[in-house]
């Protein structure tokens, strides 16, 4: 039985990158590597599911306590521009007589 080898992130993405620049066949990458092909391309499946998440705005992954913090601000700012619009709208209906 063979002894089950531990790959580290730093390291499936050497084999993976190999793979895509120097143009070699999975055989000869797995076989370099003793990766199982399987395995291989569960690297690549998942190496492609994540990568957009690289290239997404940066707002997206703001911390959860900044963006909190940020709508409270813009709530509180909606809320004070709804006050003096509700202000100059009761205005308007007492010098027009309709309160």
């Amino acid at each position: 039985m063979s002894i089950r080898k531990r790959y580290t992130p730093e390291q499936k993405v050497k084999i993976i990158r190999e793979y895509f620049e120097e143009k070699r066949s999975v055989a000869d990458i797995c076989e370099k590597y003793r990766v199982h092909p399987n395995q291989f391309y569960r690297w690549k499946k998942e190496f492609f599911e994540k990568a957009p998440s690289l290239f997404a705005s940066k707002s997206r992954k703001a911390d959860p306590a900044k963006e909190i913090d940020m709508l409270k601000d813009r709530l509180k700012d909606r809320n004070e521009v709804i006050a003096e619009l509700l202000q100059e709208n009761l205005k308007l209906k007492k010098q027009h007589g309709e309160l």
